[in-house]
């Protein structure tokens, strides 16, 4: 036993220097900065200020628009998208004609590269050539165009609706693939008994598949509370859609402040080590269960 965990330590000790050289330096240099009053153009004349940074950062209000704006965004959009995914997963699950073309075409949302489809969308939700706002107008919905990514009040909703669009796939694939590995014999059971459909979902269904649905929403928490590129091709530096990772970008480039950027993305990192265990502890979630 004592072999085979020194030769597992081996294999993985490769993967494991790399790893420290992708993530874990620049996360040491991110963290480092974040106590000093470096800039991109004293990086190595900077000095340091202790716990200054951190101090600005409680003290300023767009920091926490910025936190409030990110959490508005992961509840709603990864609630949407589970409840969305269950549906659709559930839909092609069953024996329909054509599901396979039916599962390629819900996963092209899902493939198009998230910078592509944020710019799509931009140019759909167009104030003056948007299509979103001929069809409305064309219905009768709207007396004039709108101004979807520029109005404070509508942005921050235009920017969920278009991260649903993208990532509900996400979540129908994995819950999918969760329903595909339910034994039969207990559906054919529950036929035999003539247990409600209904029933049979709340009772068998979802118990069955709780632990790879919590694994795909742990998932999608974390990807939505780094969320950058979304929001930043949409909206910009906008104040009503900012997130914490559009927040430390600014002043990391923008403002080139690279000890108060630091601060803020070492934040947004312990943000998504304590959601992490949060997940993993509430939702007491094992990560091979969901396989």
């Amino acid at each position: 036993m004592r072999q085979r965990r020194r030769a597992a330590w081996l294999f993985l000790l490769p993967m494991l220097i790399v790893l420290a050289g992708v993530a874990g330096w620049p996360l040491f240099r991110t963290v480092f900065f974040s106590f000093t009053d470096a800039t991109l153009a004293t990086l190595e004349g900077f000095q340091g200020v202790g716990l200054d940074n951190y101090l600005w950062l409680m003290r300023d209000p767009v920091w926490w628009r910025a936190v409030w704006n990110t959490l508005v965004f992961t509840v709603v959009s990864v609630g949407i998208e589970t409840a969305l995914g269950l549906g659709i997963a559930l839909i092609l699950n069953a024996h329909l004609p054509g599901r396979g073309l039916l599962r390629a075409a819900v996963l092209i949302p899902w493939a198009i590269p998230t910078v592509v489809s944020a710019q799509m969308w931009g140019w759909m939700f167009h104030d003056l050539y948007g299509v979103v706002n001929a069809i409305l107008m064309g219905l009768g919905l709207i007396a004039e165009p709108r101004a979807w990514t520029a109005d404070p009040d509508l942005a921050l909703p235009v920017v969920i609706a278009v991260d649903v669009w993208k990532s509900t796939p996400f979540m129908a694939l994995l819950i999918l693939a969760a329903l595909q590995m339910l034994p039969r014999d207990l559906y054919e059971a529950a036929r035999v008994d003539g247990v409600h459909p209904v029933k049979v979902f709340v009772r068998i269904t979802l118990p069955l598949i709780r632990p790879a649905l919590m694994v795909a929403v742990l998932f999608r928490t974390l990807d939505a509370l780094r969320v950058f590129d979304l929001m930043y091709v949409l909206t910009g530096n906008s104040r009503s859609t900012m997130s914490m990772s559009v927040y430390a970008r600014q002043y990391l480039i923008d403002f080139q402040d690279v000890g108060y950027g630091s601060a803020a993305a070492t934040l947004l990192v312990l943000v998504l080590a304590v959601a992490t265990v949060l997940a993993v502890t509430l939702g007491r979630v094992r990560v091979d269960a969901g396989r």
